[in-house]
């Protein structure tokens, strides 16, 4: 089941909580949404692995009658780099590979998207953002006009775009949102974290300088990221790195005279307890365990960081799909109901209607 949006309130006086359904810009109406069919869950149509097999599916149609433009490398061991450079290069045949497995995934996505939208919560979407590592690509941005394309040419009329910020960034970004822009006065930066099942990044988001409305002008001053699937490490000493990981950032941005906010934001899988605890979800992070009843990753964040420059802690967390759309939110005055899907070993998602005012 997805996290369903309870009865609006006033967002000036709703409670800051972990996971928050009403935010100061946007109320959240859906996210996490495990929309299922005959066949399971309808996100798996629609990720990275999806991809690959069609792409896999391809070579495999084409070694039949001759040899693979794309070599002997085994699919799942083409990096993004590699395929981007073969469709850009002067191999045609390699070019019109791969550009196969754009369209056959595009005809999924547009399949799943098509079945979000029919989902009340969903309705009358104007435009969705795709962030995830699959969009930071060019044969990722085809594959997101082609899903437009086809969508339209069904009779749905929808936009379809890719995240703003590097969808790295953006799911830093999007944590200055989680909380009301009063909480930063005085300050120039704030610390945000991305917890995913193969890295885990910490970054400081500084404000801007041009002070923008909505944080439009924010940017990531400086990050850190640590590949943990290559470590397999344990939920304890996956913790001792993030705090090592904050606690350097936290000196470089003081010694640059940035300030941070004594903030932290979250980005996690799963759904998000109001009080910071993993409901499920988070079964792909790493050492496993992260939805134990003992145990609680900001209130664990705040002891091991009990205070950043004069002011004791303060640590919010959500759905890293919401955090990484929620970076879109300068982008999106335009339209009033939106929506994100984040493209990578899953598909996350989530679904805002813009506040008036």
């Amino acid at each position: 089941m997805a996290r369903r949006n309870p009865e609006p309130s006033d967002g000036a006086s709703a409670p800051l909580t972990h996971g928050a359904m009403v935010l100061p810009l946007v109320t959240i109406d859906d996210y996490n949404n495990e929309l299922r069919d005959k066949n399971g869950f309808v996100g798996d149509n629609a990720n990275k692995k999806t991809f690959q097999q069609k792409l896999d599916d391809w070579r495999k149609r084409v070694r039949k009658f001759g040899d693979d433009p794309l070599g002997k490398a085994a699919t799942a061991e083409l990096s993004k780099k590699k395929i981007e450079s073969l469709l850009k290069g002067d191999d045609m045949e390699a070019a019109a590979l791969i550009m196969g497995a754009v369209e056959d995934f595009a005809q999924e996505f547009a399949d799943v998207i098509g079945k979000f939208l029919k989902d009340e919560r969903w309705f009358k979407t104007e435009r969705i953002v795709v962030g995830g590592g699959f969009r930071q690509s060019r044969f990722g941005e085809l594959a997101i006009a082609r899903t437009m394309i086809l969508l339209k040419a069904g009779g749905i009329d929808i936009e379809l775009i890719p995240i703003v910020h590097h969808p790295d960034e953006a799911g830093l970004i999007g944590s200055v949102h989680l909380m009301p822009p009063w909480m930063f006065k005085g300050y120039k930066a704030m610390l945000a974290v991305d917890i995913g099942g193969t890295n885990v990044r910490a970054g400081v988001v500084e404000f801007g300088k041009e002070k923008k409305p909505h944080f439009a002008d924010a940017s990531v001053w400086d990050s850190a990221i640590w590949r943990h699937a290559d470590d397999e490490p344990s939920r304890s000493a996956t913790m001792e790195k993030l705090v090592a990981m904050l606690e350097e950032l936290i000196e470089k941005a003081e010694k640059a005279n940035l300030k941070p906010a004594p903030i932290i934001g979250i980005g996690c899988p799963g759904i998000i307890k109001a009080d910071g605890s993993i409901e499920r979800g988070g079964q792909n992070l790493p050492g496993g365990n992260w939805e134990s009843d003992n145990f609680n990753l900001p209130a664990a964040l705040m002891k091991a960081i009990p205070s950043i420059g004069d002011h004791s802690t303060f640590v919010m967390m959500h759905n890293d799909a919401v955090v990484q759309g929620l970076s879109q939110i300068p982008f999106m005055e335009d339209v009033s109901r939106w929506a994100v899907l984040t493209i990578g070993t899953g598909l996350g998602n989530a679904h805002f209607t813009n506040r008036e005012g």
